[in-house]
């Protein structure tokens, strides 16, 4: 699908969709838990369905309803070999590859688009030198065998939060004790945290200490019986920048003592000199001179696509990020792609080893930009056309169903003017 976009401010109202990675950690507890479990959530996006039949495939019951999923726990006594269609879900592959070892059950763990391209090595061998067996490296579809058991486990804190969720979620199955000590640095550690508040609201206790967690195996996933997905910041932010950019924007349902990590784009927009307001759960920011800024985003990586769009449209200064290097391995790399739409679309930046520098002053231009079937870029660069001068068309715009199925349904809704020129994907 290929859109065009005119230049127009966004300006108005819309509530927060659903947090795709709440979504994730409550899908998998419930499918853990002792009775069914309703989860009120407000997007069924393409990573959130990867999760859900994927748990469907252990043994789950999942039945969607309006604004709702419901949840009866996989019955422990299915097939031994489970075939896991994880789509373009790296954390639905990262968090399930533990889960399904500790059942006892072997896996295939197939994927498409890049999925088969994203690191899994570490985890791999933390989970080979406790008792499972994989297919040779760098082969896809993963196969799994053997049961994981119990022990110390010594991750990286730098490569992917996501192997230490899957082992959080693993690790109180087992009948003895686990520890996951990360090796510093560490980051995305707010992402480690929302995985601890899913397992606190289903009774799982870890003991934390710096870098250190303690599972005391053989505990059981009790029910809360309902709960509801957060809002998500990370898809907010892009609409929470536009009102940055343009004309002021609010979006509603955003929970400010949230645990996710990407509310940071609050921090960082005042800095730049945005104006921000809060009534309670209603967040709005609002247009004001802008200034380049330094970005440390080695806890807010998925925020680098939008905020180089918001260092993009500075008066003065040039923004530079660092510790990003994890882009490189997402749906794309990033930086690369980052680099190359922002170039396209008339903006001085370049790109480092871990990160890129924008300079602001010029304003972006608009131009032609391929989406890299990467959501976050396709979102990113629908926000930058709204305020470029001339018009912008986004090629492979559809990549926006893996986060954020209704974006340019919002996007219109705020005043966006985005004519879709063909559907092809």
């Amino acid at each position: 699908m290929n859109i065009e976009i005119m230049p127009h401010a966004l300006c108005g109202t819309v509530p927060a969709i659903s947090s795709k990675s709440d979504a994730h950690r409550l899908l998998i507890a419930a499918a853990l838990a002792d009775q069914p479990t309703v989860l009120s959530c407000n997007v069924l996006s393409e990573d959130i369905r990867a999760t859900a039949e994927c748990l469907r495939a252990l043994g789950a019951s999942i039945e969607y309803g309006e604004n709702e999923i419901k949840v009866t726990p996989i019955a422990r006594d299915t097939v031994e070999t489970v075939q896991l269609d994880c789509g373009e879900s790296g954390s639905t592959l990262r968090f399930l590859l533990p889960v399904v070892s500790a059942l006892g059950k072997n896996g295939v763990f197939s994927g498409k688009g890049r999925l088969p391209e994203r690191p899994v090595t570490d985890l791999r061998n933390a989970m080979g030198e406790h008792g499972v067996t994989f297919s040779p490296p760098w082969v896809f579809p993963i196969e799994t065998k053997g049961q994981l058991t119990a022990g110390k486990f010594t991750l990286k804190g730098n490569v992917s939060s996501q192997y230490v969720t899957g082992l959080l979620f693993a690790l109180p199955l087992l009948p003895d004790d686990s520890e996951i000590e990360l090796l510093p640095p560490v980051e995305s550690k707010a992402y480690i945290d929302m995985t601890l508040s899913t397992l606190h609201t289903f009774g799982i206790t870890v003991e934390t200490a710096e870098n250190t967690y303690k599972i005391r195996g053989g505990q059981a996933y009790k029910s809360p019986e309902t709960v509801m997905v957060d809002g998500d910041w990370s898809n907010a932010a892009f609409f929470l920048t536009a009102g940055a950019l343009g004309a002021p924007v609010t979006v509603t349902g955003l929970n400010l003592r949230s645990v996710q990590g990407d509310k940071a784009i609050l921090d960082v927009l005042v800095k730049m000199g945005a104006k921000i307001e809060v009534d309670g759960d209603a967040v709005t920011v609002s247009p004001a001179p802008l200034k380049g800024v330094q970005i440390d985003a080695s806890g807010i990586p998925d925020l680098v696509p939008i905020l180089s769009v918001a260092a993009a449209a500075c008066e003065t200064g040039a923004t530079t990020v660092t510790n990003a290097a994890r882009l490189r391995i997402k749906e794309c790399d990033r930086l690369a792609a980052d680099n190359e739409c922002l170039t396209n679309m008339g903006v001085v930046c370049a790109e480092t080893d871990d990160g890129l520098v924008i300079w602001g002053g010029e304003g972006i231009r608009g131009g032609d930009v391929f989406g890299f079937n990467d959501h976050r870029m396709v979102m990113s660069m629908a926000i930058a056309a709204t305020v470029a001068r001339e018009k912008t068309t986004i090629r492979e715009a559809q990549a926006v169903r893996k986060s954020y199925p209704h974006f340019f349904a919002d996007f219109e809704k705020l005043g966006g003017n985005a004519n879709v020129l063909d559907i092809d994907g």
